[in-house]
């Protein structure tokens, strides 16, 4: 029987060919953490009294927060800088850009390579056929340790693209048009092969751009097949040859899914939701008051050179901020060699340092209470860039509505630009803090109970993406007691969980729970307020790898279904699956062997 891609690459780093469902130690070719997940892989390695099986394939990137301008990331970056200088593990500092650009950038990876980072879009790899993940800070620390992962090979799904967009539709409108027909979880699960007639069209930042949101699809991974220039691309910087990788002829897939791209234009996602897709047309005439230019979806050369044919010979208009920020350090390089770096600050735009923008707290991006922004990003949630509101669109119609004053497409800019008919200002609330709770767990290595008895807070919503959970201006926090206090005081309706919670409860919702971002925070949170266990419909994939690794029981039940009540007290059965209370029952899926394990164990680091 032929193979997948993902089962292709996963079985040249094991020791035997690979299965779907199938649980493997996954040799690691580079193994990156961040400036904020950094710190906490350092902490982990020093908790345990582990060491860097490679220093050479191990490293840092500071892409979220060039410039320390937070002293919480200035910290965190220092203090990696100084084990880096300790050990000899690489560091690209915060010169360098976004790390996994940086990655494709130097020929660390190419077709068939594997990489793994504290970035939740390290799934970006598939724009060169290689497995990349975002995996949280045990997960990082593992690997830096021992150069290894335990992954479970994921179903393939074979996605074709039918049909050729519209000539002023963008690779980020493809993947636009994705999301509108495949939804926040219409991948979850899957490691997706993207083909069609439009796919040999693509180079190498538009196979970026659509491999980057593959996270937003629920999907483990987006991998196109590589052409001679994506190979050419990779093996010129270091030399390194890097050869073709097919999937085999007779490969089975789990799902085959057809998305009709014919003829699309200009499309943008409106606040909130990536997923929630429109053509520009329908929201036209929005006034706006920034936009932003850049992250690892649309920071490329590429991207500046489209937003710059739009903008040349224009200027932003009036009141409205653009902000631009180049990928990599590289880029910006390129675009400051062809003069587009001169000709978008003669349009009267901010041009950042390289690195994330707008999707981290503390850099170029974010945005105030009140503002709507159009975005070139991959996430809108709320509070994901800030307070305000936040469009997704491509870099040629971010660069248009930045003149137009309003969303607009390239196709369809006002002669004069829409002004403000007065200043709009909003005060931001300062939310409650509450005191840390203090957990209710278990001595390490002692043994863990299978059946758990407890309260169940029903929470009836899908897609709780991690930013709800832990909200990224908490970032910075390395100290899991710290956590607790900060559990979804960032989603509507339960912003004062933490301050009811009590240790032993059980936390109980919808599908695809944790979606997002790889923050190890939006599972410790729970730990530190003793929460016992959490059961939904379905999980993001980094997620429940993050819980499972942590010791945290997670298990994959619908009890909205089954109408479960709020505040009823539930019998969780770890090792069968199954729940019950009184008048009621529902079956979910067992602990595999991996996860009970590792919870037994008290969680991925800890010493059996």
């Amino acid at each position: 029987m032929g193979q997948t891609l993902i089962e292709k690459i996963i079985s040249r780093h094991t020791d035997h060919a690979v299965r779907p469902g199938e649980a493997v130690d996954m040799s690691v070719d580079v193994r990156a953490a961040r400036d904020f997940g950094g710190a906490n892989v350092v902490k982990n390695l020093q908790r345990t009294g582990l060491g860097i099986a490679d220093p050479e394939k191990t490293l840092f990137t500071f892409d979220c927060n060039p410039g320390g301008s937070d002293q919480g990331y200035a910290e965190n970056q220092q203090f990696c800088r100084t084990y880096a200088r300790e050990t000899g593990v690489g560091l690209r500092d915060i010169t360098a850009g976004i790390g996994t650009h940086i990655a494709i950038e130097d020929g660390l990876v190419g077709p068939g390579s594997t990489f793994v980072s504290t970035d939740s879009h390290a799934n970006i790899m598939g724009a060169v056929c290689a497995f990349g993940q975002g995996m949280g800070d045990q997960d990082i620390a593992y690997a830096w340790a021992s150069g290894k992962v335990w992954f479970k090979v994921p179903r393939s799904a074979r996605v074709m693209l039918r049909g050729m967009p519209g000539p002023h539709a963008t690779a980020k409108d493809i993947v636009l048009a994705m999301l509108r027909q495949l939804g926040a979880g219409g991948l979850l699960g899957y490691a997706a092969e993207i083909y069609g007639p439009v796919v040999d069209t693509l180079g190498l930042s538009a196979r970026i751009t659509i491999a980057s949101m593959a996270t937003e699809m629920g999907g483990i991974i987006a991998l196109f097949p590589p052409n001679e220039e994506i190979i050419a691309a990779c093996s010129a910087p270091s030399g390194r040859v890097f050869e073709p990788l097919a999937a085999d002829a007779d490969a089975e897939y789990a799902a085959e899914i057809e998305i009709d791209i014919t003829g699309i234009g200009p499309l943008v996602a409106r606040p909130g939701h990536p997923d929630d897709v429109v053509p520009v047309r329908e929201v036209a005439g929005r006034k706006i008051d920034s936009v932003f230019i850049g992250s690892c979806t649309n920071g490329r050369i590429d991207d500046l050179r489209a937003a710059v044919e739009v903008l040349r010979g224009r200027k932003v208009a009036p009141g409205v901020v653009l902000k631009v920020v180049p990928a990599t350090r590289t880029v910006w390089q390129e675009a400051l060699d062809e003069g587009l770096i001169a000709d978008l600050m003669a349009a009267g735009a901010l041009v950042g340092n390289a690195g994330c923008g707008g999707c981290a707290a503390g850099q170029i991006g974010q945005n105030g209470p009140g503002e709507v922004t159009i975005s070139t990003g991959n996430r809108n949630y709320a509070g994901k860039q800030g307070k305000g509101e936040v469009y997704l669109a491509s870099p040629a119609t971010a660069a248009a509505s930045a003149v137009a004053g309003v969303i607009a497409s390239a196709d369809a800019i006002p002669e004069q630009p829409v002004l403000f008919a007065r200043p709009v200002r909003s005060a931001a609330r300062v939310p409650e803090r509450a005191a840390p709770a203090e957990g209710a767990t278990a001595a390490p290595g002692a043994a863990k109970p299978m059946l758990l008895r407890g309260r169940a807070w029903v929470i009836a919503q899908d897609n709780i993406d991690t930013d709800m959970i832990f909200h990224n201006r908490y970032l910075a926090i390395t100290d899991p007691a710290e956590m607790g206090q900060y559990t979804f005081d960032n989603l509507a309706g339960w912003e004062d969980f933490a301050r009811k919670a009590q240790p032993g409860d059980i936390v109980v919702t919808g599908a695809n729970f944790g979606c997002g971002s790889s923050r190890q925070q939006a599972v410790d949170c729970f730990k530190a307020l003793g929460v016992q266990a959490i059961i939904a419909q379905s999980f993001g994939a980094i997620y429940e790898r993050n819980a499972i690794n942590a010791g945290l029981p997670v298990l994959a039940v619908d009890l909205l279904a089954a109408g479960l009540a709020n505040g009823t007290e539930i019998t969780v059965d770890l090792k069968s699956g199954r729940v019950t209370w009184d008048g009621g029952e529902a079956q979910g899926e067992p602990f595999s062997e991996v996860q009970a394990q590792i919870y037994q164990r008290g969680g991925l680091l800890v010493a059996g």
